[in-house]
C-alpha cells in the first residue's frame, strides 16, 4: 500500500511518513497543495491512500479533494485539520473526504484510521485473492499455498499481493517500484530484487508456483 501526505508542517509529515514506513507502507509528503494536488493527477494509480491537511500553502485541502473527485479520483482521503467544529467536518466530509482527523492526534490513531479504509477498499473488492493453489487473506495478512501457511514478512506479502493481483502478467521493476517504495526509492538499489527472490524462495513447493524473472523487464508470477 502506498500512501501520499500532503501536510505543510515538515516536521510532521516527515514525521508520518518514518512511522507509516516503519508499519511496511510505501510513503512520500509534499508540503505544497498545488504540488500535492499535481502529483496526484500525474500518478494517480500510484498511491492507494491520501493523508491531506486542510490548511495548505498554494491550495487548501478542501479544493484539492474537491477537484480530485469531480476528475473521479476516489482515492480514499484522510483529511487532517486543526479546526473541531462540526461544520468544519461536514465540510471536509462533503468536499468527498473518507475521514476526518483533529490535530494534534496520536500516530496510533491514524495508523487506526488507515488500517480501517484499507479494509473497506478490499471488502469492496475482494475478501481474498486466489491463483492457482495460492491463497492470500488481505484483512488477515495471511499466505497459504495448498494447505501450508506460508509466513511471510510485511513487505514480501505487500508484494505477493500486487503480483496476485496480477497473475500471469509481466510487472517491470519500475511499476512495482511505483506501487510498493517511496517516490525517492533507488531504482538502481537491488533491495526490492532481495525482497523478491526471499518471497520466490518461500513459495517454491511440489504446486509449481512460481515467482519469474523475466530478463531486462521484471518478473511474472506463474502458476
Amino acid at each position: 500500500m502506498k500512501i501520499l501526505v500532503i501536510e505543510d508542517n515538515q516536521k510532521l509529515a516527515d514525521s508520518l511518513t518514518r512511522g507509516l514506513r516503519q508499519e511496511g507502507y510505501a510513503a512520500d509528503y509534499l508540503v505544497n497543495g498545488i504540488e500535492g494536488e499535481k502529483r496526484v493527477l500525474m500518478n494517480q494509480s500510484d498511491y492507494d491512500l491520501l493523508i491531506l491537511d486542510i490548511t495548505l500553502p498554494g491550495k487548501n485541502g478542501i479544493d484539492i479533494c474537491f477537484t480530485l473527485r469531480e476528475k473521479e479520483i476516489m482515492t480514499p482521503i484522510i483529511m487532517l485539520t486543526a479546526k473541531d467544529t462540526v461544520e468544519d467536518k461536514v465540510l471536509g466530509l462533503d468536499s468527498g473526504a473518507d475521514d476526518y482527523l483533529v490535530k494534534p492526534f496520536s500516530f496510533e490513531e491514524l495508523l487506526s484510521r488507515v488500517r480501517a479504509l484499507s479494509r473497506r477498499q478490499r471488502v469492496t473488492l475482494l475478501p481474498e485473492l486466489r491463483v492457482g493453489e495460492l491463497r492470500l487473506v488481505p484483512s488477515a495478512q495471511e499466505v497459504f499455498l495448498g494447505d501450508k501457511k506460508i509466513d511471510l514478512t510485511l513487505k514480501e506479502f505487500r508484494i505477493l499481493e500486487f503480483f496476485m493481483a496480477h497473475p500471469d502478467q509481466v510487472l517491470t521493476r519500475q511499476k512495482i517500484i511505483d506501487h510498493l517504495w517511496d517516490f525517492n526509492f533507488n531504482p538502481l538499489s537491488r533491495v526490492m530484487d532481495v525482497h523478491i527472490n526471499n518471497l520466490r524462495n518461500k513459495l517454491r513447493s511440489e504446486y509449481g508456483t512460481t515467482l519469474e524473472t523475466i530478463r531486462g523487464v521484471g518478473y511474472r508470477l506463474r502458476v
